[in-house]
């Protein structure tokens, strides 16, 4: 077992970088696999989720090289190019076993849409965080388009066992909860359909499968950041899918532990580089404007990472005052932002979907506002890898965070000085680095036990702290 041992007080001044997006790594082996010819993925983030991802492809049968990046800075987190010989979509080979995901839902779900349509049986498991994830509004909408498949767990929860179906059928899908996952997983089954099928979500999610499968040539129809409703054209229309060459930014859901961290260590600026500013992933950003942190934006697309039209930037961070928000706010129009970056105006959701991994950061953030925060409808986070909400609300007690648990989110008053404790990862990576955060402006040392879930999604976090003016060390604990 790993321990972060953090000691407060340091202003943080530098320039970083992050791994490269999580979200946008699985769904770019997935494709790449079932496209045709050979695939080049630059940047992908060798955290254990995404590994996951590429032994399960394995498994199938796909060709896969992992190479560490050659280019890569010595002071950038850890990063590798993948080199994948793409099968097709009907020439994947039957598992020899169950395929385990390890402890990444985001692998079992967009594998499933895949595997609904296979002519062979397969079996999708993982550890015991996993098997605890809700499966249902995957297995509920796969079995309405014709596919086989059922969990074998208690109320919906993995194992899944999926078996060959005559023919997936394109629907019409209304999803009661907005899940970039559901979306990815259904849109991935509709490649195998007869028919078009079409996803309708409650508010906007994270978009980059309909990006990537854009720049294979699949037929996506929606209007970009102004609809919820996804559709893709069927199969008999489709051209082969062509191989990708592409370049992974970094992901913002990492950089906003960076961001949060720079807002609230007084004295500090930070810049993070080549960072995905995809606006559907920009909540929590827009969060912390409207809290009062200083930001900039400077976006360019001079790479190939722009072969998936995914905006990528730098963005500047300075410590500043910050004041208490709602979220979702409270104005008839307030689920949506505007950000400028570059002269380029990018519409950007900050509603709860927008930004449901950062919520936890948000609330150590929050301890340092003046006035409350609140966070309401945001009962996802209680099925997250572990119960997010009891979680944060526990663990930032310890250090004497002013925060009370809601049924559907929390409730902080701050600021609130906080003071170095003993205080428990829970086994989640994200709360790991959240707590991380809010010992670096703590009064004294603040240790984070079971800190080897960090590498879960970003490998180096330590490291990273570390160059930027943290006191961070890394201890191993029996």
């Amino acid at each position: 077992m790993k321990t972060l041992r953090i000691r407060g007080g340091a202003c943080l001044q530098g320039t970083a970088a992050v791994p490269g997006d999580k979200s946008i790594s699985h769904r770019a082996v997935i494709l790449a696999s079932l496209a045709t010819g050979t695939s080049t993925i630059r940047g992908f983030v060798p955290a254990r989720d995404c590994l996951a991802t590429v032994r399960a492809m394995r498994a199938l049968g796909v060709p896969i090289m992992v190479e560490q990046s050659p280019d890569r800075d010595r002071a950038a987190p850890p990063a590798s190019n993948l080199i994948v010989h793409g099968v097709g979509p009907r020439r994947l080979e039957p598992p020899k076993k169950p395929i385990d995901c390890g402890g990444s839902a985001t692998t079992m779900r967009l594998l499933a849409g895949v595997l609904a349509a296979q002519p062979f049986s397969s079996m999708l498991t993982g550890n015991t965080q996993l098997l605890a994830r809700p499966m249902g509004r995957i297995v509920q909408p796969l079995q309405r388009m014709g596919a086989t498949i059922h969990a074998l767990g208690k109320e919906n929860r993995p194992p899944l066992a999926i078996h060959p179906a005559e023919q997936l059928c394109g629907a019409i899908i209304h999803t009661p909860a907005a899940s970039a996952q559901v979306k990815s997983c259904l849109l991935l089954a509709g490649l195998f359909a007869q028919g078009e099928t079409t996803v309708a979500q409650p508010c906007v999610t994270r978009d980059h499968t309909e990006r990537l499968m854009r720049s294979l040539g699949v037929c996506v129809r929606n209007r970009e950041l102004e609809s919820a409703r996804v559709s893709i054209c069927p199969p008999s229309l489709q051209p082969e899918l062509s191989r990708m060459d592409t370049v992974v930014p970094g992901d913002m859901s990492s950089a906003a532990f960076l961001i949060a961290a720079a807002a609230v260590c007084a004295n500090s600026r930070v810049t993070i580089q080549h960072v995905g500013l995809n606006p559907t992933r920009a909540g929590f950003l827009n969060a912390l404007r409207r809290m009062g942190i200083q930001r900039e934006c400077r976006e360019h697309v001079d790479d190939a990472s722009d072969d998936a039209r995914e905006p990528v930037g730098d963005v500047t961070i300075r410590s500043a005052p910050l004041r208490g928000i709602h979220i979702p706010c409270r104005h008839s129009n307030a689920d949506r932002d505007v950000t400028r970056c570059k002269d380029v105006i990018h519409r950007a959701s900050t509603s709860i979907v927008a930004m449901i991994d950062e919520l936890p950061l948000l609330a150590v953030a929050a301890t340092q506002a003046r006035g409350a925060t609140l966070v309401r409808q945001a009962a996802e986070l209680r099925v997250k890898e572990v119960d997010r909400i009891t979680g944060i609300a526990e663990e930032l007690r310890k250090l004497g965070g002013d925060i009370q648990e809601l049924p559907d989110g929390f409730r902080v008053q701050g600021p609130t000085p906080l003071r170095g404790a003993a205080v428990d990862s829970r086994g989640d990576h994200r709360l790991a680095m959240a707590l991380a955060v809010a010992g670096l402006c703590a009064q004294g040392q603040t240790t984070v036990a079971g800190a080897e879930c960090v590498d879960d999604s970003f490998p180096g976090f330590a490291d990273c702290l570390r160059r930027l003016g943290a006191r961070v060390e890394e201890a191993e604990q029996s």
